[in-house]
């Protein structure tokens, strides 16, 4: 995992600053291009090959054996140390244990979607400055005893670059069906741009949620509201209530900000985690997925990331990697109890980070294309679904309070767009998926189990349509 102060290093720290600040616009582009140059011939550094990072790691500890141990055995502390300068190169999440075996990516069982290769985490984290943390609470079991438990609940939050609150991002949205709640867009839709953490969590958490990253902001920045504009924090929910005691509210400030604290820019934890971990999606365990792509140098050498919190569709309608797998799965529903008439359709939260220059109605427009992707893995947006989508780049930064009356910024242009597009897709579908193989079977409130999804019925499903 890359520590925070690698990937927020300023344009000081690679001595471009100054000449940044005196560039015409052209030699501003440039050298844009030569910090995210830089930026991703340090994430090739870190995000080595896993048998060339053992292979070193085994060099190491047999040289500190024979330089430092006599008797042939390292000290526990080297090694410790060996394996711990060693973990930031680590390109994947360490394997949950399910039902029938470690849980992968979809990658790992061979879905490959698209033609752009995914970046090196292949996950939001892989576009610049963006950091990413959860708070999962799991306490219970048995009956509902609202108000107390049982608890399958949590927070997910993605923060767009350090001190976004002086330097915002643009951003743009889009609702595709609006049965749920994502704070804070009608100021994204007026304004153009983001300026605060996005956090992500159950229904019923929402005010919750929003007062800790109130708290945590005006912790971080004390003039807010007095000498300073006040906030409105973007917080979108899911209903986790299957699994979850909902009335319970059970993510307090404290949760919140040791996710806000604790997020990273390296690895994202997946499926059964964070705001992901009581959701349901396809009938199987669902909840946080990510993905990214690198468009080639030719077509920019854009990033595009995206995370998702899948709560989303029925059993049937799932398809992974153009296969119709929810039709062909034969293990027995996923859910022990059926929907009543008044319980939640479900819901997905799609967010897309990306560093290509775009403004705000072109981040509106690749929010859009997200729900392209959404729709290739099966879904059809229920009347009772929530899919929102938030999308924001971190190329641009809009000042907090701009001393000139006007300020220029290089975009793409609208002819350029294409590329980003496909990638936002493909990268949408691949989070679904990866939230669903990622994700682990829990025994939630009433004794209601949603399993995870057999990944060997999964390969048996996908080698058979191979043939």
């Amino acid at each position: 995992m890359l520590d925070r102060p690698l990937r927020s290093r300023s344009l000081s720290d690679i001595g471009l600053r100054n000449e940044a600040k005196k560039a015409r616009p052209g030699e501003r582009h440039k050298d844009w291009k030569n910090r995210k140059r830089i930026h991703w011939n340090t994430l090739r550094i870190f995000s080595c090959r896993a048998r060339r990072k053992w292979s070193w790691i085994i060099r190491r500890c047999r040289t500190a054996s024979v330089e430092q141990a006599p008797n042939g055995t390292a000290p526990l502390a080297t090694l410790l140390l060996i394996l711990a300068s060693c973990s930031c190169l680590a390109p994947v999440a360490p394997a949950q244990a399910g039902l029938d075996g470690p849980r992968v990516r979809a990658r790992a069982l061979g879905i490959v979607v698209g033609s752009y290769e995914p970046g090196p985490l292949n996950a939001i984290t892989d576009v610049a400055g963006v950091s990413v943390g959860q708070t999962t609470l799991i306490s219970g079991e048995g009956p509902l005893k609202p108000g107390l438990g049982p608890v399958r609940t949590g927070v997910t939050v993605v923060i767009p670059r350090d001190d976004v609150w002086h330097k915002k991002v643009p951003a743009g949205s889009f609702v595709l069906n609006g049965t749920g709640e994502m704070t804070g867009l009608a100021w994204i839709s007026e304004s153009g741009f983001l300026e605060y953490p996005i956090a992500l969590t159950n229904t019923l958490n929402v005010p919750r949620v929003a007062n800790g990253v109130m708290s945590w902001m005006i912790a971080r920045y004390p003039e807010i509201g007095i000498t300073d504009d006040t906030l409105t924090p973007v917080v979108a929910e899911c209903d986790d209530g299957r699994l979850n005691d909902i009335q319970g509210r059970h993510v307090s400030e404290v949760d919140v900000s040791q996710a806000l604290d604790g997020a990273s820019f390296g690895v994202v934890q997946e499926g059964t985690v964070g705001a992901g971990t009581g959701m349901v999606s396809y009938g199987f365990k669902g909840g946080i997925g990510t993905s990214s792509r690198r468009l080639p140098e030719t077509e920019g050498g854009y990033t595009i990331g995206v995370l998702v919190n899948a709560n989303h569709g029925r059993r049937p309608e799932l398809v992974m990697g153009g296969v119709p797998v929810g039709k062909l799965y034969e293990a027995p529903q996923a859910m022990t109890a059926p929907f009543s008439p008044g319980q939640s359709e479900g819901s997905i939260i799609v967010i897309i980070a990306t560093d290509a220059p775009l403004d705000s109605r072109q981040l509106t427009r690749l929010a859009k294309r997200a729900a392209l992707g959404l729709a290739r893995t099966g879904s059809t947006a229920r009347h009772g679904s929530g899919d929102f989508m938030l999308a924001f780049s971190t190329a641009n930064t809009i000042p907090h309070y701009p001393k000139e009356p006007t300020f220029q910024h290089l975009h793409l242009a609208d002819t350029h767009l294409n590329p980003l597009i496909t990638a936002t897709v493909d990268a949408t579908e691949e989070a679904i998926l990866n939230a669903l193989t990622m994700a682990t079977t829990v025994v939630g409130r009433d004794s209601h189990r949603i399993e995870e999804i057999s990944l060997s019925r999964l390969r048996a499903i996908l080698d058979h349509q191979a043939k």
